[in-house]
């Protein structure tokens, strides 16, 4: 069968790029939005619609958890909308002769990072864009990581190390203590994660999330090989990043 489709992500209600040929019709924009949309089903799922009282008490806080969870929807919606102009615009300076120096100034941040976050290089091997090379689901991965740090979950953060990575933090203590000497040079980590941004650099897939410590907003840094493992895991200063 011949699939065309011009809808809407089920998630957050961007349109979705136009889709042709066999296979499952498109529902969501990227992996972030499938999850999004698989964690509100597993939640709706385990609402209890039981007609006792106990029931409508489980079942009203199910709907008003559900609800929640559209609103944040709506709210990524609006974030991903404004990085969209925000590239755009980052797109017309560019082209306006602007420089990576003044555009990192605007941005708070240095010209190599406002480079490597919206520069749009060409790799010299193959002349081809090497934005277009970027891991699928890196994102989300790279917050995971960092989600299970937080969280003490030590192996499932260690989980998807390459060799090198694996050697320098061989078991479950190891990556604590790289938690803890972190905690000891930023402070508390705040559980609070900024949107993440994923883009090429060389043979590597690299995630920046901005993360608030005691001591103000580092930048997490996950580098993906292209087989998914981690090649590096860094906490940086921002302007370093």
């Amino acid at each position: 069968m011949v699939i065309e489709s011009t809808g809407v992500c089920a998630a957050c209600g961007r349109s979705l790029p136009p889709q042709s040929g066999r296979g499952r019709r498109r529902m969501h924009c990227d992996a972030t939005c499938r999850s999004a949309a698989r964690r509100l089903r597993a939640r709706e799922s385990h609402v209890n619609h039981d007609l006792t009282a106990g029931g409508r008490k489980d079942r009203i806080y199910g709907v008003a958890e559900a609800s929640g969870l559209a609103a944040v929807t709506q709210a990524l919606a609006s974030v991903r909308a404004a990085e969209a102009r925000l590239r755009d615009a980052v797109d017309a300076a560019r082209d306006g002769g602007h420089t990576w120096s003044e555009l990192g100034d605007v941005l708070g941040t240095t010209r190599q990072a406002a480079f490597q976050r919206f520069g749009r290089p060409v790799d010299p091997r193959t002349g081809e864009p090497m934005n277009a090379s970027i891991l699928p689901g890196a994102a989300e991965k790279a917050v995971d990581i960092f989600v299970n740090l937080a969280e003490g979950n030590w192996e499932a953060a260690r989980r998807d190390f390459d060799a090198k990575v694996a050697e320098a933090l061989p078991d479950a203590p190891a990556v604590a203590s790289m938690w803890a000497a972190l905690a000891g040079r930023y402070g508390r980590y705040e559980q609070r994660m900024g949107e993440p941004f994923a883009h090429q650099l060389g043979d590597y897939t690299v995630v920046d999330i901005p993360l608030r410590f005691e001591v103000g907003e580092q930048v997490g840094r996950v580098s993906f090989n292209r087989d998914g493992t981690v090649a590096g895991l860094f906490v940086l200063p921002r302007e370093m990043s």
